[in-house]
């Protein structure tokens, strides 16, 4: 064995942003969110100075594609490019090969261990690693099972063991696009898979990819017309999902709305029973001693988000009634409840 190939390297992923802005120009840097690769506890692309680029395990791609791009680097399916050559990292605004892209050979070593070596920076077919290569990058020699284990997962997350998809995923469907990509973000972080369709865009999502979705969440912008659209795409794929109005452009009470959509709040089956409000009180009822916390959000009189934390303490079994400040209440005000597995949302009329 070589001696630059006698060491092990260790492998992770971790989430990481590519920010999107307005330019000088007046066009627009598109945000993504992907998996960055964790080489012996650093990000790799911190290693390319000054590259503007992300992984093929974006959080915006769709899921067929996301598992294309794992079982690439699983060596389940065949490299996109010649010489045995995968992209590590590629264009933030489109797939173009022409655009440049990292690259490097992946192996299966014959004492199972995965090989990542001759990174390059490539324009076309074929990289040059004379004039374009990365001398000081790698090769990395990553240990069979901490790297199968790390891309496996990915893979689990996006299907079920019967190979449905888990549906652990929403559809964001908006006008308000800043807020669009903060709750994706914010989705991502929890494990919820989250793409976003703009409220003015055409509607040209396939059927395999609309049977990956739980829930589909409609900002409050979105007409009626075009929530119709959105129903009827998914009444013809034969998918059954859950619909979420968004109450607010506050992030973490619409992420609690599609936990709660997707299940994660089913009163039937956790341990919040219900969640009202009554006369200036939080009506909280639980099925078994838990935890409980309460969380006010409200938008002003200038529509800016105010949080009020309400209460946090141990419940026992039954109704209890927790009075509620007015301040954390005023206007268009919501509350949430969340306990262990749970989560409930409901506004204050």
């Amino acid at each position: 064995m070589s001696a630059e190939y006698a060491s092990y390297t260790s492998f992770g992923l971790a989430p990481a942003t590519r920010a999107g802005g307005v330019l000088a120009d007046g066009g627009y840097q598109v945000h993504r969110d992907f998996l960055d690769f964790i080489i012996d506890g650093r990000p790799l692309l911190f290693q390319l100075a000054d590259l503007d680029a992300v992984s093929p395990l974006a959080a915006d791609v769709p899921p067929a594609i996301f598992i294309d791009h794992v079982r690439r680097l699983l060596l389940e399916a065949d490299a996109p490019l010649a010489d045995g050559r995968y992209v590590i990292y590629g264009c933030p605004e489109c797939e173009a090969l022409a655009c440049g892209a990292v690259t490097a050979v992946i192996e299966h070593s014959e004492d199972d261990a995965y090989v990542w070596r001759d990174f390059a920076w490539q324009t076309d077919e074929h990289a040059d690693l004379g004039l374009n290569g990365y001398h000081g990058i790698g090769p990395f020699r990553f240990r069979a099972e901490e790297y199968r284990g790390a891309l496996r997962r990915l893979l689990e997350a996006e299907e079920t063991s019967d190979g449905s998809a888990a549906r652990r995923r929403v559809l964001l469907v908006g006008a308000r696009a800043a807020v669009l990509a903060k709750l994706a973000a914010a989705l991502r972080i929890i494990g919820i898979g989250a793409e976003i369709l703009p409220a003015d865009g055409t509607f040209d999502i396939p059927p395999d990819e609309l049977r990956t979705y739980g829930a589909v969440a409609f900002g409050r912008a979105v007409t009626e017309a075009q929530r119709a659209v959105t129903r009827g795409e998914f009444e013809r794929a034969g998918v059954r999902v859950e619909y979420v109005d968004g109450l607010a452009p506050i992030v973490p009470l619409l992420v609690a709305q599609i936990e709660q959509a997707l299940g994660e709040g089913q009163f039937t089956r956790h341990r919040l029973a219900g969640l009202a409000v009554i006369e200036g009180e939080a009506d909280v009822q639980v099925t078994s001693t838990c935890r409980v916390r309460l969380t006010a959000y409200r938008l002003d009189r200038l529509h800016r988000a105010r949080t009020h934390e309400v209460y946090e303490g141990v419940l026992e079994p039954g109704s209890h009634r927790i009075a509620l400040a007015p301040g954390a209440v005023r206007g268009q005000a919501f509350l949430v409840a969340r306990a262990p597995g749970a989560v409930a949302v409901t506004p204050v009329r």
